[in-house]
């Protein structure tokens, strides 16, 4: 999913995602290294036990949590994403797994993850879609296990790129079964387009309090 000029969501292909992937220039999400607020987080121990990066792009935020210890698997829509990123692993000597696939049906283990990643997927899905895909981090994430998102922020200005969430949206979506650890505006670094160097982003941290449903 995308977001239109008018503010409405569309779908996108898996082929059209891997067309972002395919051009001269990188996509502006796809930096070569991991968003700062990431690094932080991993840096504090964060990304450990068994780990799910989902929407992992070209995976270097599974390679992060790998690098650390973590068992970790990345998912994206995009083959043409998880070819890089299995590239990249096999160059820098990395033991992390990369599959590709639509996160709303691809069959995860329940309660098979101890940390969830999502750098910069929530905020493509359009309401009903939304709803699914927590849903779906609820189910393969353990109880007590912890979920850390990134996501476009409302504060961002202007109409382009993806849909922007509210404060109130992430506190709604993440309220029944969740507990909200850390809630705090932040950056998503990007590669520079005219619109913007940088992006408005929230950073949510969450622990999962019970079972999904």
């Amino acid at each position: 999913m995308s977001e239109g000029a008018d503010g409405s969501t569309v779908d996108r292909s898996a082929h059209e995602w891997d067309e972002s992937y395919r051009r001269d220039a990188p996509p502006p999400w796809d930096i070569g290294r991991p968003q700062p607020m990431f690094l932080e987080l991993s840096e504090q121990g964060r990304f450990d036990g068994r780990l799910l990066d989902a929407g992992c792009g070209t995976g270097e935020h599974t390679l992060l949590a790998a690098a650390k210890g973590a068992d970790a698997f990345g998912v994206d829509l995009s083959s043409t994403a998880i070819d890089t990123a299995r590239a990249k692993a096999a160059a820098r000597g990395i033991a992390a797994r990369f599959e590709a696939g639509d996160l709303l049906t691809i069959e995860l283990p329940r309660s098979g993850f101890d940390t969830v990643l999502d750098s910069g997927v929530f905020h493509v899905f359009d309401d009903d879609a939304r709803a699914r895909y927590v849903d779906v981090l609820a189910g393969t994430l353990r109880p007590g296990g912890h979920l850390y998102l990134m996501c476009f922020s409302d504060r961002q200005p202007g109409d382009w790129g993806p849909r922007r969430v509210t404060e109130a949206e992430l506190r709604d979506a993440f309220a029944t079964g969740w507990e909200i650890e850390r809630l705090e505006r932040a950056l998503f670094d990007i590669n520079p387009i005219p619109e913007a160097s940088d992006v408005q982003a929230w950073l949510l941290a969450a622990r999962r309090t019970s079972p999904g449903g």
